[in-house]
């Protein structure tokens, strides 16, 4: 249940009563201090201004045609026409109590969440970090809601650089006849192959043939582009497997995949009139985009010989989505520096008819990750960090960590420790942060147990789960009512029934740091009532006991539910 949602919608349809346009919301936030009530509707003095009368006179007569009676016991005008609304302690107890962290929508969307997207001529990266963990997280919350989610890892898999790695692998085969100990490390493989196209003038000529033979579908070029590609997307699985990212194989949408269509993206653009000539590529020059000079950057969709770009390919893929898919929204999770390519790919394909009118096409930006010197994140060599060595190194400071604090625990349970906090830590880390900014990468902070980090979560549901051993209850069989008597419980059932406020606001904006926030307040209300109202202390009498077992165990399963859904794992113990 949203009661933030609830409440909104209940007073927007009183404000409407009164006269107020159907643009008029009623704006209810959660209060800033306890004092004002738990919740504060602020749209009055927008419904007074459009209807021209006292905002303060509005609010007086919307709380006589306003009925909240069966969720609140309170409401009050303050100031200029705040309503200030107090939810009944008895109301917050039996919702709280029935509350399931699950959530599903009625009225489900079709959604493309377009991420990951990593260039198979080499391995990942940590450029490819944000990409990853970010639409993998929006992409479990759209599917938790019982939105129907279809990932696409739009990999690049086609373009002249494979004609360099194919004339690389035709040589190598030429002299060994086995290419599987070649491939195993793609970086080297990569670096070699183009070293050979600066170096060796014929070399860099056999490639540009190999890059018309496999555009023409050449059976041995083919055979030996998918052998490379198949080796690619292991090295990809195996980086997604360690992060517990849900990308599969089904899930691969090259841009190969629309090979077939690019020729015909042409040919639509020029019969609607939305492409020149210029310089022998064709451009679509877009007035929206004029620049102050008057100048307008050009969206091109086909180079000077006839080849073709990132534009064409994503063109053909929102046809695709659209017609084929039939998706009702699209994410797109790529850096910022993207966003104008996107603005005028989304624009152009619907000019041209390839996508419905009504298909939401949404560019999810984000930043950088940077290191301590406030620059892209780098090897101290200056070289690319590749995404799995990140991932074991996490592992291994993370094995330290347990080993210094629990060295009594065999090696085994300490590795598998190890596993779900470091990954965790380097996930949460980035997912914490708003996605629009830039980032420092450091060490220390996401592996420590204190503040917005992962191990401080996990920290806490290890805590509440060590409280069942200690009382020896079983959870699941507590049936008792819950009672809210003092304020660190009522801040607690009212934080918990806030999880569907925090993951409707990812689900709408895509920014799995609101998740975060709600996670991190949970746990620290959690520690607060810990602290105020004993549990398993003599003299607790057992109703009591049982309605605080009852909220622990609720805070567990919604820092479960919630973890999960950023593709945290949880621990028993810690």
């Amino acid at each position: 249940m949203n009661i933030r949602q609830l409440l909104d919608d209940r007073i927007t349809a009183a404000l409407h009563t009164l006269g107020a346009p159907d643009t008029v919301t009623a704006i209810v936030k959660p209060s800033a201090r306890p004092e004002f009530g738990d919740y504060q509707a602020n749209g009055v003095m927008a419904a007074a201004k459009q209807l021209k009368t006292n905002p303060r006179e509005l609010a007086t007569r919307l709380l006589e045609v306003l009925d909240l009676s069966d969720l609140a016991d309170k409401l009050e005008v303050a100031g200029p026409g705040f309503i200030n609304i107090h939810l009944k302690n008895t109301w917050l107890s039996e919702t709280v109590g029935r509350a399931s962290a699950r959530q599903l929508t009625p009225n489900s969307q079709t959604i493309v969440v377009d991420y990951s997207g990593p260039n198979l001529a080499k391995e990942m990266h940590v450029g490819h970090l944000r990409s990853t963990i970010i639409g993998d997280a929006v992409a479990r919350v759209l599917e938790f809601q019982g939105h129907k989610v279809i990932r696409q890892n739009h990999v690049g898999d086609w373009g002249t650089q494979f004609g360099m790695l194919i004339a690389h692998m035709v040589s190598l085969k030429a002299h060994s006849g086995e290419l599987s100990m070649q491939l195993a490390d793609l970086e080297t493989f990569y670096r070699e192959a183009k070293k050979r196209f600066d170096d060796e003038p014929d070399f860099a000529d056999a490639a540009r043939d190999y890059v018309v033979k496999l555009q023409s579908g050449d059976a041995e070029c083919l055979g030996l582009w998918q052998q490379f590609i198949d080796t690619s997307l292991r090295h990809c699985e195996e980086v997604y497997a360690r992060l517990g990212v849900h990308l599969t194989r089904a899930d691969v949408m090259p841009e190969s995949a629309y090979n077939a269509d690019l020729a015909n993206i042409v040919s639509e653009l020029q019969e609607k009139g939305l492409l020149v000539e210029d310089q022998g590529a064709q451009c679509a020059f877009l007035d929206e985009f004029k620049n102050k000079d008057g100048s307008i950057t050009p969206i091109i969709v086909q180079k000077t010989g006839g080849g073709y770009l990132y534009a064409t390919t994503d063109l053909a893929a929102l046809r695709y989505r659209s017609g084929v898919l039939n998706i009702d929204r699209a994410l797109y999770f790529t850096d910022a520096r993207q966003a104008l390519h996107f603005q005028q790919v989304f624009l152009l394909a619907r000019k041209a008819g390839f996508v419905r009118e009504d298909i939401s096409l949404e560019h999810m930006p984000f930043g950088n990750m940077l290191g301590a010197d406030g620059k892209p994140f780098k090897t101290r060599s200056g070289g690319t960090v590749k995404l799995v060595d990140l991932l074991v190194e996490a592992e291994e400071r993370a094995f330290i960590l347990v080993t210094d604090k629990n060295p009594e625990l065999g090696e085994a349970e300490r590795h598998d420790i190890a596993r779900t906090v470091g990954i965790g830590a380097v996930k949460y880390a980035d997912l914490s942060k708003n996605r629009n900014s830039d980032y420092i990468f450091n060490w220390e902070t996401m592996l420590s147990f204190e503040g917005n980090t992962a191990p401080y979560l996990q920290y806490a549901y290890a805590r509440i789960k060590s409280i069942f051993r200690r009382s020896g209850v079983d959870a699941e069989a507590i049936s008792s009512p819950i009672s809210l008597q003092e304020s660190a419980e009522r801040t607690l059932a009212m934080k918990l029934l806030q999880f569907t406020e925090a993951t409707d606001s990812v689900v709408k904006e895509g920014l799995p740091n609101h998740l975060c926030t709600y996670l991190y307040e949970l746990a620290g209300n959690f520690m607060s009532f810990y602290e105020a109202c004993p549990i398993l202390k003599e003299g607790v009498a057992e109703e009591v006991r049982s309605s605080r077992l009852q909220l622990a165990n609720l805070t567990a399963q919604t820092l479960q539910t919630g973890l999960g859904l950023l593709g945290i794992g949880v621990l028993e113990r810690m």
